[in-house]
């Protein structure tokens, strides 16, 4: 093996995942030139380019792609392995990368980030919010926070909240100028709040009860978002409806700012969990954040079949 081709492979993991040679400088603790030496060292050593380089992005080649897929798990073993025996010694560190929505970190990760602070020192959380269905694995994270339903069924999950359910609001001002809307079809006569799926690049449509069925309801508005924060900022302003998680809007529904409507056609949602690859469970930092949850009250109930052992 060349030594020097093994000791920069943690760079071009690192560009890799981070999306870019500056993110990987800043996570690396080193300068960009020194990424790019790496990098460029590491290709001449191989015979072929890692990386497609424009002005704007960085993406990597098929060859890139064929190292990643070898290297990054190996390292990631070392890593894990590592952090094992230093927790033999009753130091558990290292860094812990989560991946999770604006609104998860809001309603399930507060808690468990301050417990985490005073439990753990020298562990360093790492919060990567991402509206998207991010592939956890391949982009080198060691849990994500969704929820229930959207998590691959292949994933370990850990409850981090109850059920809950949805709820469509709006400001007293909105409701005072153009009323409340009397059911399902009326939204279409409603100024409300879209959301913008980044993968698809579709609006999403509301997922209502009606009748005893659930039902996609298509809305128009003047105002689209990308998460659920931003959405309710805008009701309270008294841009339109807004279509989000009860928990997330119940402090301004409580304080009078909001008005629930409609609330014969809020769904139930299964809540929201910690999940990551079963391998991953090993890692004492995953387990004392895993530990922490639990210990705090936020994993009373486990999903059936899935749930951790």
């Amino acid at each position: 093996m060349d030594r020097d081709l093994l000791s920069h492979l943690p760079v071009i993991i690192a560009v890799a995942r981070r999306g870019g040679f500056a993110p990987a400088a800043a996570a690396l603790g080193m300068s960009p030139s020194a990424v790019s030496h790496a990098v460029r060292l590491v290709e001449e050593r191989i015979g072929q380019p890692l990386f497609a380089r424009t002005t704007r992005s960085v993406a990597l080649t098929e060859a890139g792609h064929a190292l990643l897929a070898t290297a990054g798990p190996a390292l990631d073993d070392i890593a894990e392995r590592l952090e094992r025996i230093r927790a033999v010694k009753g130091r558990v560190g290292g860094l812990l990368r989560i991946n999770t929505s604006r609104v998860a970190l809001t309603m399930a990760l507060m808690p468990v980030l301050s417990a985490m602070a005073e439990r753990y020192p020298d562990v360093t959380v790492e919060i990567f919010t991402d509206e998207r269905l991010t592939d956890i694995v391949g982009e080198g994270f060691d849990a994500g926070v969704r929820l229930g339903e959207m998590i691959a069924q292949d994933m370990v999950t850990v409850r981090l909240t109850p059920p809950f359910r949805t709820a469509i609001v709006a400001s007293p001002a909105y409701i005072g100028r153009h009323g409340k809307p009397r059911s399902a079809d009326d939204l279409a006569n409603h100024n409300c709040v879209g959301y913008r799926l980044l993968r698809s690049g579709a609006l999403y449509r509301w997922d209502l009860m009606v009748d005893g069925k659930d039902v996609s309801v298509a809305t128009r508005g003047t105002a689209v978002v990308t998460e659920q924060m931003s959405a309710r900022d805008l009701a309270v302003a008294g841009v339109g409806l807004v279509y989000g998680l009860e928990p997330l809007m119940r402090p301004d529904i409580e304080a009078g700012r909001l008005i629930e409507v409609l609330r014969e056609t809020s769904v139930e949602e299964p809540g929201l969990f910690l999940y990551f690859p079963r391998r991953a469970a090993m890692a004492p930092k995953l387990r004392a954040f895993i530990d922490t949850a639990q210990e705090i009250g936020r994993a009373s109930s486990r999903t059936p079949g899935r749930s951790m052992a």
